[in-house]
């Protein structure tokens, strides 16, 4: 059974918001993690995105926070079944980092701090589907949200987004990561259920 954080309280949307199949609406933000929150500062913080090739594009924390910004208003859906709908986030879009990087890939795997890694499709991140966000609510980004920036995919199930990311290595082929290889769904697309491999 899925492990839902304490205080989790859901019900179906009283308006016509749509919810994905099994879903749940919540007005609380559950805090689901694999392992123990890693504590990076923004001094300390750095983002590569690596190529099939190895060529490396580094931005610092500067560097990232002189990126042209968005300001991405999205729904959640998360695996364990709740959903949230509203959401408001600060960060740069993944065409924006992917800009000047040239590529032939048709994969990421995308590495956190504390060693959680999640595989997507890289056309998942372009086109306006995907940011690297640090501000949530119009506060920075906690540490147990994915402080001091994560990955937002919205329209895949929330584990794709990628808290405390640090790196993206793009790759010729699909390598699964942390939730992918326990059996969870390579690719999760929750108006589809795909929760769990062969779904």
């Amino acid at each position: 059974m899925p492990i839902i954080s304490r205080g989790f309280h859901g019900r179906r949307p009283a308006d016509d918001r749509k919810l994905p199949p099994g879903q749940f609406e919540t007005f609380d933000f559950p805090v689901l993690s694999a392992g123990p929150t890693p504590l990076v500062s923004r001094e300390d913080w750095e983002l590569t995105v690596t190529t099939e090739g190895g060529a490396r594009h580094t931005w610092d924390w500067a560097a990232f926070m002189a990126l042209p910004a968005e300001t991405p208003t999205v729904d959640l859906h998360c695996v364990t079944r709740w959903s949230k709908f509203g959401t408001e986030w600060q960060g740069v879009s993944l065409d924006v980092l992917m800009e000047d990087v040239e590529t032939a890939a048709e994969f990421a795997l995308v590495h956190s701090y504390g060693g959680y890694t999640t595989n997507l499709p890289l056309e998942d991140l372009l086109d306006g589907q995907a940011w690297i966000v640090h501000r949530y609510d119009g506060e920075d980004l906690t540490p147990e949200h994915g402080g001091p920036a994560r990955l937002l995919v919205p329209h895949l199930y929330l584990w794709k987004s990628a808290k405390w990311v640090r790196g993206i290595e793009l790759r010729p082929d699909d390598e699964p990561g942390f939730w992918e290889t326990a059996g969870y769904h390579d690719y999760g697309d929750p108006w589809r259920e795909q929760r769990h491999q062969g779904d």
